[in-house]
């Protein structure tokens, strides 16, 4: 059976996949990956032995780079749209079936390529709220006018209907024409459909009831990830009290350098040692001041060169392995961290930036797992009273007790669902 994985976004987009591609694989099915073609996404398929099929420019300099005027927004919806239906249409094939995921424009042109090919179609969600349900609102797009005052969460899906179709509807359905397939005239249920698929764990990202759609709550896809802490990074945490881990992974940390220099000089003076994920903001260390000697992973591979200091720098690690060894995690509250430090028992400090994030730091909050920093005047102050609350015992013994209950299976059931014609 050929099954195609599509997504356009950053690491939380593609790592997910690479879960399901590698569960797949091992129930006997012919799996593609069509993803940006970054090179850190190019090398961990290579090493898991999944084909990547490049689809548009690569992510990294696009969010790390100045910002796309808005008026560019209707011809790059139009450029993503065909490159995920080129890239899956490629690969597709009569019976088998097409996962998508990512970028709204994508998954469209990812679902385009499905009927066209004769293949099975599924969009999943990495998050709840982008998904229609009236306990939750849907994500506000810029540009858009204001919902009225007092709308609940059901009239605001209604409107966000509306807001789909004029920014993504004309688009889409020019491409779609061109392919010689007809028009919708709902374009994000048509991508979503009736039936999705939801990547979260049920305790971290659990799906509420009662909904209109059919949700199918697979657990979180999770990646096996053997590899082993660089040798430097492990004689650092081995030399002294479990540190604290500040890292933002992909995102650029625009406007919010404060938070990680703040981070860093306070869980020090909390007498903590601190882990520094260097990412896509490309923390150095030096966020926290000159104070003290820091170890670095020299290019950012993960092979690192331990040296005295308090501070160590990392680039790519296996962070279950390294969450499992820190007293707390300072991050932007991505789904895979969220996720990965709840699975390590790990106490959490998000500082969430866009999109799904917000949703994560208040589950981490309501499961009392961690605790949430705003990213708009963060002071030395609230860093410090925020990580007094992350690292206090009730927390550890919370965020362990939650630990217990998550499921790592979720690319498991996902797979077995594909192959069975489940979907």
């Amino acid at each position: 059976m050929r099954v195609v994985l599509s997504t356009y976004g950053s690491r939380g987009d593609v790592e997910p996949l690479l879960g399901l591609a590698v569960r797949l694989r091992e129930l006997g099915a012919d799996v593609r990956l069509c993803a940006p073609p970054d090179e850190e996404f190019a090398a961990r398929s290579a090493v898991l032995g999944v084909p990547l099929v490049p689809v548009g420019d690569a992510v990294r300099p696009l969010v790390t780079g100045a910002a796309s005027a808005p008026t560019d927004f209707p011809t790059r919806v139009a450029r993503l749209t065909a490159a995920s239906y080129e890239a899956v249409l490629g690969q597709a094939a009569a019976g088998g079936a097409v996962v998508a995921t990512g970028l709204f424009p994508s998954a469209a042109g990812a679902r385009a390529a499905a009927e066209k090919a004769g293949a099975g179609y599924v969009y999943a969600g990495l998050q709840p709220t982008v998904l229609p349900s009236p306990h939750h609102p849907p994500f506000r797009y810029p540009g858009r006018p204001a919902p009225p005052e007092g709308a609940d969460n059901a009239k605001l899906w209604e409107l966000d209907v509306e807001s789909m179709n004029a920014l993504f509807g004309g688009a889409v359905d020019a491409h779609r024409v061109s392919v010689g397939l007809p028009t919708v005239a709902n374009v994000r249920d048509h991508v979503l459909t009736g039936r999705p698929w939801l990547a979260t764990d049920p305790v971290l990202g659990p799906w509420r009831l009662p909904t209109e759609l059919d949700v199918v709550q697979t657990g979180a896809w999770l990646l096996p990830d053997p590899r082993p802490l660089p040798a430097g990074l492990t004689a650092f945490l081995d030399a002294g009290e479990p540190p604290v881990y500040v890292g933002f992974g992909s995102m650029p940390m625009r406007g919010s350098e404060d938070v990680a220099r703040l981070a860093v000089e306070q869980a020090r003076a909390a007498g903590r040692r601190v882990v520094v994920g260097r990412g896509w903001a490309e923390l150095s260390g030096g966020e926290g001041g000159a104070t003290g000697a820091t170890g670095a992973d020299g290019a950012g591979s993960g092979s690192a060169a331990a040296v005295p200091g308090d501070c160590f720098v990392v680039g790519e690690v296996n962070h279950r392995a390294l969450f499992a060894r820190v007293a707390a995690v300072v991050h932007h509250g991505g789904a895979g961290t969220t996720t990965a430090a709840a699975l390590a028992g790990a106490p959490q400090l998000v500082v969430p930036q866009i999109v799904d994030q917000p949703y994560w730091a208040a589950r981490v909050a309501e499961l009392g797992i961690g605790a949430v920093h705003d990213t708009a005047v963060p002071t030395a102050g609230s860093v410090a009273a925020a990580l007094r609350t992350v690292l206090a015992p009730r927390t550890l013994e919370r965020a362990a007790a939650v630990a217990a209950g998550i499921r790592t299976d979720g690319a498991e059931v996902a797979a077995r669902l594909l192959i069975d014609g489940g979907f």
